[in-house]
């Protein structure tokens, strides 16, 4: 007997949780939890596992190693056959912490993006088993791959 896949789905706050809100049909079937920055984002998730983790990005960047061990944690407590992020860095590092640990993980790329990856999303193309633009054109110039618009 088969059993149900995990998925960790992690972004950070604002436009990359609503799309990984939106992915949510994609993960039908699934045992899912999910991380964000934002605790008040767990009344959106009700039902799921929920687990917020210390924001961090470029400007803020003494932040990453409380983040790092943030989401190891809880990719060791979860367990996740694969992680899905949307970004921005909290989900990089995600992806990046799961792939050493011989996780799948899922990169895809803000809407937002439409003429080129993001910064965090540049970096995940090392990191990524998949590597989505929501673009043609963006994925098409990167390399990556599109399969259609979250939003």
């Amino acid at each position: 007997m088969r059993r149900t896949p995990r998925v960790l789905a992690v972004a950070s706050g604002g436009g990359h949780w609503i799309q990984l809100q939106r992915l949510r049909p994609a993960f039908e079937g699934c045992e899912l939890a999910f991380v964000s920055v934002f605790p008040d984002y767990r009344e959106d998730v009700a039902g799921h596992r929920f687990y917020v983790a210390p924001d961090a990005t470029r400007r803020d960047a003494w932040k990453l190693p409380l983040l790092a061990a943030s989401l190891f944690a809880t990719i060791l407590r979860e367990r996740p056959d694969v992680i899905v992020t949307t970004g921005a860095l909290p989900g990089l590092v995600a992806i990046a912490l799961g792939r050493l640990l011989g996780k799948r993980t899922m990169w895809v790329d803000s809407i937002a993006n439409a003429e080129r990856f993001s910064t965090s999303g540049r970096h995940a193309r090392r990191f990524a088993s998949v590597w989505l633009s929501q673009w043609p054109e963006v994925a098409a110039k990167e390399g990556a791959e599109c399969w259609g618009a979250v939003l």
